[in-house]
């Protein structure tokens, strides 16, 4: 069993964060299909799911020619009428015959990409997991288009409080001994291999998308605090720079509050290493503490002239 998806994050493209009745207009990308709310803890909207039909080469470590056709399952999500999300992925599975077969059989198997010809797990996972070369499948680019589609919705206002780019996780699970490693690549790609015992399950989907955000919020929050240049910038243009970080994001962070709880584990691994929440904490510490400094040097100041008026 071989499942491939991407995930991409971003900040919601409007000035403030948007109500319950104003996330579903913004995720109603389907006709006729319901999107899905959850109000606690945080409320979490997430829309219809959406198929991609798709005919073309696999990516693979050894560059070997492997054709998949089938379905992409994609949707978007808000966190918090703050987050958006666009996702997708795909179930590689062995071709149920030699030979390409109707579109009929593949709308009817939704999320499944079936391999013509030979191919190893190994080999597929890697090669996505790397840099698929052009002509590949590419998630990311299907996950990027439906996310294209939520940030441009005529209800959102395009004005955000801060500029922050896009992330992109890339994950790829497979059946096994449970295990997850989380991996940077740079201050917008990460990937995800996850090993977990039993089928393949909508909840790994759920724990990826998890991961993916707050994986940004951590490095939204990082990036806020460099750019207010605390020691080095006057402590109230710092404290400007970091409100954003407390209007916008710091409510936010809640691990795991959507992931079924046969998926906690992971989670748990990687509080561990690389400690998600551990370098929150500190960052967050950070922030309050530069915000109760400058409001004490403001009321120092004000007593001070205070006293020059008696």
């Amino acid at each position: 069993m071989l499942v491939m998806g991407e995930v991409h994050t971003g900040l919601l493209q409007n000035s403030g964060e948007i109500s319950e009745s104003t996330c579903r207009q913004v995720l109603d990308l389907l006709s006729g299909e319901s999107v899905r709310v959850s109000r606690r803890p945080i409320v979490y909207a997430i829309s219809p799911d959406r198929l991609t039909g798709v005919d073309c080469r696999l990516p693979s470590a050894s560059q070997s020619r492997v054709r998949g056709v089938g379905t992409v399952l994609s949707r978007c999500a808000v966190t918090g009428g703050r987050i958006a999300q666009g996702s997708s992925y795909a179930r590689v599975e062995r071709a149920t015959a030699d030979r390409r077969l109707p579109w009929s059989h593949y709308l009817a198997r939704p999320g499944i990409v079936e391999v013509l010809g030979k191919a190893k797990t190994r080999d597929l996972a890697d090669g996505f997991a790397g840099d698929p070369p052009s002509g590949c499948l590419d998630l990311g680019a299907i996950s990027g288009r439906f996310l294209d589609l939520v940030q441009s919705s005529p209800v959102l206002d395009r004005r955000a409080p801060f500029k922050m780019p896009r992330s992109r996780l890339r994950w790829v699970a497979e059946s096994g001994d449970p295990s997850i490693r989380f991996t940077l690549h740079s201050d917008q790609s990460r990937t995800v291999h996850l090993v977990h015992r039993g089928e393949f399950t909508p909840d790994v989907v759920d724990l990826c998308e998890d991961l993916a955000l707050h994986d940004w919020l951590l490095t939204a929050l990082l990036a806020l605090v460099e750019r207010a240049g605390i020691g080095t910038t006057p402590g109230p243009q710092a404290a400007a720079k970091l409100s954003p970080a407390v209007d916008h994001l710091l409510h936010l962070w809640m691990p795991a509050a959507h992931v079924d709880g046969s998926m906690a584990a992971y989670w748990e691994s990687l509080d561990r290493r690389p400690g998600f929440t551990r370098q929150w904490r500190s960052l967050v510490d950070r922030v309050r503490d530069q915000l109760a400094l400058n409001t004490l040097s403001l009321l120092s100041m004000n007593a001070e002239a205070g006293r020059r008026w008696q």
